[in-house]
């Protein structure tokens, strides 16, 4: 089976090889029976302006990393949605998303890709509040995310705890159905609210995607060591809640 690590990229010139490094140190996530992934590495470049497109094209030139350089600064949710693109174009199974700045971490890919390459899901969010170690920050934002995230549930009759968490995993069948719109960081709710009404082919009929919930470890960063997302992002995450489960059917 073949695996696509997604991790968009913006002025991450410091912590980028770091990353890489770590993701070289964690084996290739395994099958149940014991054999191993192949991953492909696709690195999505968002116009960075700090030295890291060097970066990304120096690691481009291996045989395991495709890249993807964008002329100008368009946000996160472009750059995912210009990197599941090129994960179908590879032809991968499954994808996983993993971000640039080491606040979560490659070792939690397995976990993470358990329930899809088991057959149990489809696609796998995952949560920084249910089990595992995470580093502790700011007190406003974990109540913005718990309001987001329950608004998200109620409006999609799903029982997530964290739908902001950057980690997320799909197979092939979901990314090929998952179209996408929002820039930003709104895609977060989009993607939650889209999956919540998907329906996959089985046989005859259709089903419901199945959709697992995996605790991850996060070590976040303050706004002085780097983190992007800001209190408009939080008023786009409420709008994209409303426009993609209520008013885009």
């Amino acid at each position: 089976m073949r695996i696509g690590v997604v991790i968009p990229v913006f002025n991450e010139r410091e912590l980028l090889p770091r990353l890489i490094e770590r993701l070289d140190a964690t084996p290739t996530p395994r099958l149940p029976d014991g054999g191993a992934c192949e991953r492909l590495i696709l690195l999505i470049d968002d116009a960075s302006t700090d030295g890291t497109r060097d970066i990304v094209e120096r690691l481009a030139r291996r045989d395991d990393v495709r890249a993807s350089l964008a002329d100008r600064n368009q946000g996160k949710g472009s750059s995912l949605q210009r990197g599941f693109a090129m994960a179908l174009g590879e032809g991968v199974d499954a994808t996983i998303v993993q971000d640039a700045d080491l606040e979560y971490d490659p070792s939690d890919h397995q976990a993470a890709l358990d329930p899809i390459l088991s057959g149990k899901a489809d696609a796998v969010i995952g949560t920084r509040f249910l089990g595992q170690t995470h580093r502790v920050l700011y007190f406003w934002h974990a109540i913005g995310n718990r309001l987001i995230t329950l608004l998200s549930n109620m409006c999609s009759n799903l029982n997530l705890s964290d739908i902001e968490c950057g980690t997320k995993a799909y197979t092939r069948d979901v990314l090929q159905r998952l179209k996408l719109n929002e820039p930003r960081f709104g895609i977060e709710p989009e993607m939650v609210a889209k999956l919540a009404r998907m329906r996959l082919p089985e046989g005859e009929t259709t089903r419901a995607v199945r959709i697992f919930e995996v605790p991850i470890s996060y070590a976040g960063r303050t706004y002085a060591e780097g983190k992007k997302i800001s209190w408009r992002d939080g008023f786009s995450a409420l709008r994209c809640i409303i426009r993609y489960n209520l008013l885009s059917r």
